[in-house]
């Protein structure tokens, strides 16, 4: 006679984060009467930070109920637009490997902090300290249980990513306001104050410039700037799909 189990049930926008032999609709495990269900959840590879809700009978019940036999739970992926625990307007710290997100957020004017050079305890303090949300695609960072806010990036193209992130959060855009170098607020800048600044090519063809008031950096319609336009247009279709809170 087998043992009794456990039955949990993933949404399916949570499978994918299940440990490979796991990737199912169904997973069953032997309770072993310690381990909390948030445990036994993160055990197979979903960190609690996706998780919406959790029912067992149909009921809402914490992750730091422990699991017993016969129990068929729920587990649910958290819902979108995703609020936030101090319900103000996300902002965003990203990892090491999102830089090129953390530029798009940046130019469709959510306020993205990210730094190469942090390490997982750095960015889990800073992320708290300045109550961002940290996006990675690091589960075992998200599993830090000090961790104020995160959110696991689905997909491995910036495009995606940004579609994913815009979607789960619906952040109030504001394009072509924010440096997507250091994050700082841009404003317009007469072209004579920033003249010295550009190749002879610029100068003969440009005249409308902002300045970033942090950094100092310069933007302009240049080259890529249809492409970025596409970028922003993308963003604000995803966004209307989503009512702001």
């Amino acid at each position: 006679m087998s043992e009794p189990e456990v039955c949990l049930r993933f949404d399916p926008g949570l499978r994918m984060l299940l440990t490979p032999r796991h990737r199912g609709a169904e997973v069953r495990v032997a309770p072993d009467g310690t381990s909390s269900l948030g445990h036994v959840v993160e055990s197979l590879g979903v960190p609690l930070p996706e998780v919406g809700e959790l029912l067992v009978g149909g009921h809402p019940v914490g992750t730091s109920r422990r699991p017993r036999a016969g129990d068929v739970v729920e587990v649910r992926e958290v819902r979108r637009p995703q609020p936030l625990p101090d319900g103000g307007p996300p902002r965003f710290l990203l990892d090491v490997h999102l830089g090129t997100l953390a530029r798009r957020l940046r130019l469709v004017g959510a306020d993205t902090a990210y730094r190469n050079d942090l390490d997982d305890p750095a960015l889990v303090e800073r992320a708290n300290a300045e109550r961002r949300v940290l996006l990675t695609r690091d589960r075992g960072l998200l599993r830090r249980r000090a961790l104020w806010s995160g959110a696991f990036v689905r997909g491995s193209r910036p495009d995606e990513q940004l579609t994913d992130v815009l979607d789960r959060f619906a952040p109030p855009l504001a394009p072509w306001t924010r440096c997507t170098a250091c994050n700082g607020p841009l404003a317009p800048v007469a072209k004579e104050e920033i003249e010295d600044l550009l190749d002879p090519g610029t100068r003969r063809t440009q005249d409308l410039f902002t300045r970033c008031r942090d950094c100092g950096r310069v933007y302009w319609p240049g080259a890529h700037h249809r492409r970025l336009e596409e970028v922003v247009a993308a963003a604000a279709r995803t966004v209307r799909r989503r009512p702001h809170r």
